[in-house]
């Protein structure tokens, strides 16, 4: 693998969708960053779609002791397998296309903002602040500099 830190800090956009998406050409830590990030997700998805509330009071504090609580509930399970099914994308193209791990960033850091805008269209009344919510503030500025990493060549090059 190539080397843990950049060799350059100029990011490269083509790297976004490399030619040979096989060969990874960036640092080391945003492969690794991104891995973690996809283990994150998994856990969230498998706690979405097996918890039995979905984790929409557990973890969202979305109040499912109102009228149509079930159904809250099912479209929290039904998230989570759709956010598994994302996910399982990632981890196949992590795995077996590692210069695509600009790209697989790039969703990382949509998904988000796609969320925000969904929330703002379609606001969600809570009992508190859900923890999505909350580290998105965290998460967002992370997954940013990785993807400026992870555009960043980090091998050597011949002469």
């Amino acid at each position: 693998m190539s080397n843990m830190l950049p060799t350059s800090w100029m990011p490269r956009p083509a790297g976004l969708l490399p030619s040979d998406p096989t060969r990874y050409g960036g640092p080391a830590i945003a492969y690794w960053i991104t891995t973690i990030l996809l283990v994150m997700i998994t856990a969230r998805s498998l706690v979405h779609l097996f918890s039995p509330d979905g984790g929409a009071h557990s973890i969202a504090t979305i109040d499912t002791s109102v009228a149509g609580g079930d159904n809250i509930i099912a479209i929290f399970g039904q998230w989570g397998a759709s956010q598994l099914l994302l996910v399982g994308a990632l981890w196949v193209l992590l795995l077996r296309y590692r210069g695509l791990v600009p790209f697989i960033l790039c969703v990382l850091l949509l998904e988000p903002f796609l969320r925000a805008i969904s929330g703002h269209l379609k606001p969600i009344l809570t009992l508190g602040t859900a923890p999505g919510a909350a580290l998105n503030w965290f998460v967002v500025p992370v997954v940013a500099a990785t993807l400026y990493l992870a555009l960043c060549t980090a091998e050597e090059r011949m002469s």
